[in-house]
């Protein structure tokens, strides 16, 4: 089966939301890519114990930088979406496709805004109230691939 979704996660630093959100992709059929650096050991026990008995189905992609990866599927840069604080469009007015690349920075320093000024029409961002500043990394990924599922159910 196709996998419906790419989630890239940039230079994710907490082991338990890595873990969780490798269990969101396995239940999305999505998969999962990882950007280097890293803070914490893939096979760390903590990003084991977050993704339960999925993290051996999990459709796992690491690579060694933001450029590597950039290299390797720059022919889909158009459908490259970020997710951000700096952005004022809600991911909800986006139009996702089947095979789409959904962005998120590290927990402590997001996506580098060099790299989202390449296509910044596909930045995007959660509405929050006045009192938030962010998200839990794995709940984000969770409301806005959810809102890309909706959107292709029928593909699903």
């Amino acid at each position: 089966m196709n996998k419906m979704f790419n989630i890239v996660l940039v230079n994710p630093q907490i082991p338990q939301n890595t873990g969780s959100i490798g269990r969101i992709c396995v239940n999305a059929n999505s998969v999962l890519h990882i950007i280097k650096p890293i803070g914490f050991d893939i096979d760390e026990k903590a990003v084991r114990r977050a993704g339960l008995d999925y993290w051996h189905l999990l459709d796992l992609k690491v690579w060694e930088s933001l450029e590597e990866f950039y290299e390797a599927n720059k022919e889909h840069k158009d459908r490259f979406f970020y997710s951000t604080t700096k952005s004022s469009t809600p991911y909800f007015e986006k139009r996702f496709q089947k095979g789409d690349f959904l962005f998120f920075g590290s927990e402590t320093s997001g996506i580098p805004t060099e790299f989202m000024k390449n296509n910044w029409e596909n930045s995007m961002t959660i509405p929050m109230g006045k009192n938030g500043r962010s998200l839990n990394l794995s709940v984000s990924v969770g409301i806005v691939l959810y809102e890309a599922i909706k959107q292709n159910f029928d593909m699903f």
